[in-house]
């Protein structure tokens, strides 16, 4: 969820006459299946019935669940569900994915142009929620925090091994200044840092505006002492901090990532961490998150693990217990401000697709004119 995207930045998939399957005209009532439903949220979705006829899974949407809801015309999901082609299949009728979340990394947003399905997402609901998260995991993890507290509830107050360091004049480094990254340095900045940054597209208005600097990659590696990543996940961001770029890391340096897990390479992060390259490492995101919920999932038969499956979640227990390493179970995004604001605007897309006038669209559907209800004389 708490990955950081730009208006306009999400990569949009524009359905072609010739090639998608085409739909039929948007009716006036549409069955929409909330699913991933939490306790509470049946009450705020009352707004879309009437006229639309509602469900609610407390399940994700996957190809094993599909066919329950081959009547589903709009989805929203979340992000356990996984929208491959397999998942796509038996929704014959499906005309919109709305998820509640920034990211659509679990979305295959080809196979949803191909079948016309668009695909609308939050772009913009957490940007101070993310990145208070982002310092909340620093300073937990430069003041040494979760020791201190273990140590306190056993009755032990002794002060050994919990030295940490200051956050006022140390280097920053930001990899995507979108929002959230904006964000992150509006508050470095108030903790006395120096911030330094990577962007593919840099905005160099708002340099000057929040007094950072933008440098390249390989410099922004070697100078900063804490680096934070605040990119989209998918396969263009999977393993954009590897070995090699762990190994240009200033010694002692930490790392924040509350973007995607995919986005740094595990066991080369364990490494680090493990040689001493690495001081710290605060995640709030992990490659293989999902199966670490639920275990169980990697025995079932439409799930067959591969090999590079494995090999993540054996790198992900690890990390885990690594004493230099802190780790919280996706949350960055999980305030009752943000969430409150991810539904009403997943709902507001909803409504504004129903209407015909969609938006917030990372796959646009091809229109299709409603026949008139007026013939023409």
């Amino acid at each position: 969820m708490a990955v950081d995207q730009k208006a306009g930045a999400g990569v949009e998939r524009l359905g072609q006459a010739g090639g998608a399957r085409r739909r039929p005209a948007l009716e006036r009532s549409m069955n929409i299946v909330i699913f991933e439903a939490e306790d509470g949220q049946q009450a705020a979705c009352a707004r879309l019935s009437p006229p639309h006829a509602l469900r609610f899974s407390p399940q994700p949407l996957t190809a094993a669940t599909a066919a329950a809801f081959a009547d589903a015309q709009i989805v929203s999901t979340f992000l356990d569900s996984k929208l491959d082609a397999a998942a796509l299949k038996p929704l014959t009728r499906l005309r919109l994915i709305a998820t509640r979340s920034t990211g659509f990394d679990h979305i295959d947003l080809d196979a949803c142009a191909a079948a016309n399905i668009g695909v609308c997402n939050v772009p913009d609901y957490g940007d101070p929620t993310v990145a208070e998260h982002a310092f909340a995991l620093l300073l937990a993890l430069s003041r040494r925090i979760p020791l201190a507290v273990e140590r306190t509830r056993r009755g032990d107050f002794s002060q050994g091994g919990l030295r940490g360091f200051d956050l006022a004049g140390r280097t920053l480094g930001v990899i995507g200044v979108g929002n959230i990254g904006a964000r992150v340095i509006r508050i470095a900045r108030g903790f006395g840092m120096k911030v330094i940054a990577f962007d593919a597209e840099p905005d160099l208005n708002l340099q000057a505006k929040l007094d950072f600097t933008f440098v390249d990659l390989s410099q922004l590696l070697a100078e900063c002492d804490v680096l934070t990543l605040h990119v989209p996940g998918g396969e263009a961001s999977r393993g954009l901090i590897g070995a090699a770029e762990l190994a240009r890391m200033k010694p002692g340096a930490v790392l924040i990532n509350t973007a995607r897990g995919g986005v740094v390479d595990a066991e080369a992060l364990i490494e680090a961490l493990s040689d001493g390259r690495l001081a710290g490492a605060a995640l709030d995101v992990l490659s293989e998150e999902l199966s670490l919920r639920d275990e169980a999932r990697m025995l079932r038969a439409d799930i067959p693990p591969g090999d590079g499956v494995l090999r993540a979640l054996a790198a992900d227990h690890a990390l885990l217990r690594l004493p230099n390493v802190i780790v919280t179970p996706h949350v960055a995004y999980d305030t009752g401000e943000a969430v409150a604001r991810i539904l009403d605007i997943t709902l507001a897309n909803i409504e504004a697709f129903a209407a015909g006038a969609p938006t917030n669209l990372v796959v646009r559907p091809v229109p299709v004119e409603r026949p008139s209800l007026h013939p023409r004389r």
